[in-house]
């Protein structure tokens, strides 16, 4: 079926099947920043923005989203800059599968500009998996990011 689709502020006119995954959708428009890594909604790793709030694209039928802004990472670069330097300053960066959705969180939460607190910090994104880190110079980096 054809379906119109806004993502990082452009229209995109594509065809899609009716059970089709919004995360297959945006590859398939080559926002390759969006990844599927457990199929189960558990890591965290195709999380993209839609109207201002962090949701799962595994979880998400792209039908559902005909009316909505999404934006990936791709959509966020100059954004998400001085995150991505934290991140890489504190060592937070090691094999970078995580990354995008990790940044697409933190992304948000900067955007409620609430004061920072790492206990809230930690729950806001426990949905996200990172099998190298260990976390904690990522929390660094969130950290530095958050109140600067």
């Amino acid at each position: 079926m054809n379906f119109n689709l806004k993502v990082n502020g452009e229209s995109f006119h594509t065809d899609i099947a009716p059970d089709e995954l919004l995360f297959e959708t945006l590859r398939k428009l080559g926002f390759y920043s969006v990844k599927c890594g457990c199929d189960t909604t558990n890591c965290g790793l195709c999380t993209v923005i839609i109207d201002d709030l962090p949701y799962l694209s595994c979880s998400m039928l792209t039908i559902r989203c005909g009316d909505k802004e999404i934006y990936t990472l791709e959509g966020l670069y100059e954004e998400t800059k001085e995150l991505r330097d934290y991140i890489a300053h504190e060592g937070g960066e090691q094999c970078g599968f995580c990354s995008p959705g990790f940044i697409m969180n933190v992304v948000t939460l900067k955007r409620k500009n609430l004061p920072y607190c790492e206990d809230e910090v930690a729950k806001y994104l426990s949905g996200n998996l990172c099998r190298c880190t260990g976390y904690s110079a990522q929390m660094r980096a969130v950290k530095n990011f958050l109140e600067g």
